[in-house]
């Protein structure tokens, strides 16, 4: 298959999909926390190569792949019309085709009109994953999401409108142990209210991990930022989860990046995941290794 580097980022929960190539890098590229894309330079691959790509995973693979993943950040960036040719080979190429799935930004969802974004579902969209990060305004301006709360909720929406299987991400310790980012706690509830506003299907809370090479890995570095203790990360995701009134959701913290993992569904085991939380906070479980947890 062609890439435009060894470096391939998905989702954790694509790790059996095949990666297709459909954009260089991230149309963002200015979170001051991510260091997947810095060195790259965002730009669409033209729509040929990408079906020619198609042709090639047929030949590498046969007929028979279920998921494919639509790489790099927010694929859903590209004309409405080269999107759906690229939809359309794939399923026409893999009959056995069940789920394609992409990055979604908000700014770039919502250069899209409701009737593009089911349409794009209709042709086989199945699920976008958005970075939410945080409910804060606050937090969002400190990390230059590049948008607002309000703006980040319209992008949310509008995905699960047009019936796409909405996944988001949330980062707990993302105002620091001294508040450096914000107010922790105005930071956990304003994510909780966004969620239960947004209602996506899925919902997962990682840890922020300082990465070489970004803005506030540098600034942890140099003394500006403090990284919060696993306690304190704790005490945010318990504190999620008591907010938290979506129903159903797929619920996990279980990334890489967690002290504590927890997978699951809310509100079904919303006390088996605060009684796990407890236990952590009063050293009754052993939490994950520090190790690979950023700089």
């Amino acid at each position: 298959m062609r890439y435009d580097s060894d470096l391939l980022y998905r989702p954790p929960g694509e790790w059996k999909s095949y990666l297709l190539q459909c954009t260089i890098g991230c149309s963002n590229n200015q979170c001051t926390f991510c260091g997947m894309y810095k060195e790259k330079k965002f730009r669409l691959r033209p729509v040929e190569e990408i079906l020619e790509d198609i042709d090639m995973a047929q030949a590498y693979y046969g007929p028979g792949l279920t998921r494919v993943f639509l790489m790099d950040g927010d694929a859903i960036v590209m004309k409405t019309d080269d999107l759906m040719r690229v939809l359309h080979k794939l399923y026409e190429t893999f009959p056995l085709l069940e789920k394609v799935t992409l990055y979604a930004g908000p700014r770039s969802t919502l250069s899209k009109t409701p009737e593009e974004l089911k349409a794009l579902h209709d042709a086989g969209l199945s699920r976008a994953y958005l970075g939410v990060e945080s409910g804060s305004d606050d937090v969002l301006k400190f990390i230059h999401k590049g948008v607002d709360a309000k703006t980040m909720l319209l992008a949310g929406r509008r995905l699960v409108e047009a019936g796409i299987d909405l996944w988001v991400t949330v980062i707990l310790g993302m105002t620091g142990a001294n508040n450096e980012g914000g107010n922790w706690e105005e930071h956990i509830l304003s994510t909780a209210k966004i969620i239960n506003e947004m209602k996506p299907r899925h919902l997962s809370a990682m840890t922020f991990a300082p990465a070489k090479g970004t803005p506030l890995g540098e600034d942890v570095l140099a003394g500006r930022f403090t990284v919060c203790s696993a306690d304190h990360v704790l005490e945010e995701c318990k504190l999620l989860i008591e907010h938290l009134d979506v129903d159903p959701l797929h619920f996990t913290s279980n990334h890489a990046s967690n002290y504590l993992p927890l997978k699951g569904g809310l509100p079904e085991d919303r006390e088996k995941f605060l009684t796990l939380l407890d236990r952590a906070l009063e050293g009754k479980i052993r939490l994950r290794k520090t190790l690979n947890r950023g700089i």
